[in-house]
């Protein structure tokens, strides 16, 4: 009980201003142009979302059976929902979700992807990129997983050169809650 509770209170801890510290607008304008080129090449749809902690709800289910990295999974897969990254034409939208308080890293593809990219792949992305969110670089981390989002999307969906460009489904620029 004792460690859900200083859970509870580092999530607690934690708002929107240490995400908007992470992640400065200068970054978030560079990070907003990186998903933009790269969804010039590809017909897939990228959405980045970095949250500081997790909502109190999701820290009081935390049990031996559902444990924290559950928890910061559930929370992403809630989040590709709710951000309609699933309602793309393709079905080939990326949520790449980071969670601040316990450096947390999750990718969610739809089913387009999961097609041909199966979860192995996308855990050796994260596993990846880990250590430049463990150091809190999150640029050079977000930068490498949209690299290789990215290539994994120009591999599968690469947009024909000469064909007009699909509608921009999702907002470019990241979420920061």
């Amino acid at each position: 009980m004792i460690k859900k509770l200083s859970l509870l209170l580092k999530h607690l801890w934690l708002d929107v201003s240490d995400t908007e510290r992470a992640i400065p607008p200068d970054m978030l304008q560079r990070l907003a142009e990186r998903v933009a080129a790269s969804e010039q090449r590809h017909s897939g749809q990228i959405r980045i979302c970095v949250e500081a902690s997790l909502p109190a709800s999701y820290l009081w289910r935390l049990s031996p059976e559902n444990t924290l990295s559950a928890l910061i999974r559930q929370r992403a897969v809630m989040l590709f929902a709710k951000l309609r990254v699933w309602d793309t034409e393709h079905n080939n939208g990326v949520l790449i979700y980071v969670l601040l308080a316990e450096h947390g890293i999750e990718i969610v593809a739809d089913r387009g992807l999961t097609r041909h990219v199966d979860t192995a792949q996308w855990q050796a992305m994260v596993a990846r990129m880990a250590s430049a969110f463990h150091a809190r670089r999150y640029e050079d981390g977000l930068t490498q997983a949209l690299e290789e989002t990215s290539a994994v999307l120009m591999a599968h969906f690469a947009r024909a050169d000469g064909l007009p460009g699909h509608p921009n489904e999702l907002p470019d620029a990241p979420l920061l809650q």
